[in-house]
């Protein structure tokens, strides 16, 4: 089968994310990155079960949380775990992100890869304050230049600074002239560790998908190094198509 079609088999939960629980040394990688600060208002859009509020009100002290999320369950057991804190200036909403208010946000934590989502978000976030940073994981924010990058970690801000085309915010992302096998592996495995789960036994084969991606999309934009197909990409495009019966050449351009 193509791999769109494994993908379309998967849960939807497992393609949006929304049931990946971010590690806490994550939301420390993340908050340090942003340099979330006490003068900070910080939003988790898809806040989940309000871990990352936590270390965002007990480490780093910021002026304000609120988490969102449109699942009452999630936000339920936020609420259990705030409760136990008796923070002030923490706030939980449960609701739909695109029916949100967040005008008075500096730093916004929003990882959704729905592109009716992210078609819905781009003109509510280009509305906010200047200097508000939005930070990503993995994937940017269509049609914008990164800020900052510490992959995956990725932040724009406010007035965004619009790319030209895919190729010129690829290599933003990367900050390579070129991208060849060891930098895709590099970068996909800095993903999956980012948003490792318990059981990992599953990892190795996300950053072999997830390199096979970069790799392809870098080769389809005439930003990969060389002429010639590495051969440990051969290899794994060979391999998922006798083991696993995904086939992805046919991505190739």
């Amino acid at each position: 089968m193509k791999i769109e079609e494994y993908l379309a088999s998967l849960p939807e939960s497992i393609l949006s994310g929304q049931d990946v629980q971010l590690s806490n040394e994550t939301f420390r990688e993340i908050f340090n990155f942003a340099n979330l600060s006490k003068n900070d208002v910080f939003y988790h859009l898809g806040c989940g079960d309000g871990r990352g509020l936590i270390i965002a009100k007990e480490e780093f002290n910021v002026k304000k949380v609120i988490g969102i999320d449109n699942s009452k369950t999630k936000i339920d057991s936020a609420n259990k775990m705030l409760k136990v804190k008796n923070y002030s200036n923490v706030e939980l909403i449960c609701e739909n992100i695109i029916n949100s208010n967040f005008d008075d946000a500096d730093i916004i934590l929003f990882w959704f890869v729905d592109e009716n989502i992210l078609e819905t978000m781009i003109p509510k976030f280009s509305k906010l304050k200047k200097g508000t940073r939005i930070i990503t994981i993995w994937g940017p924010l269509p049609e914008c230049l990164p800020q900052k990058v510490e992959f995956p970690y990725i932040m724009n801000q406010i007035p965004f600074k619009k790319a030209k085309n895919l190729k010129e915010q690829l290599l933003a992302i990367f900050d390579v002239e070129c991208i060849d096998f060891v930098t895709a592996w590099e970068f996909a495995e800095r993903y999956t560790k980012s948003i490792g789960r318990e059981n990992p036994e599953n990892d190795r084969f996300l950053t072999i998908i997830q390199s096979l991606v970069i790799w392809i999309n870098a080769r389809n934009l005439g930003v990969a190094c060389g002429d010639d197909m590495p051969q440990p990409i051969k290899n794994y495009i060979s391999i998922l198509k006798n083991f696993f019966n995904i086939e992805v050449e046919h991505l190739l351009k």
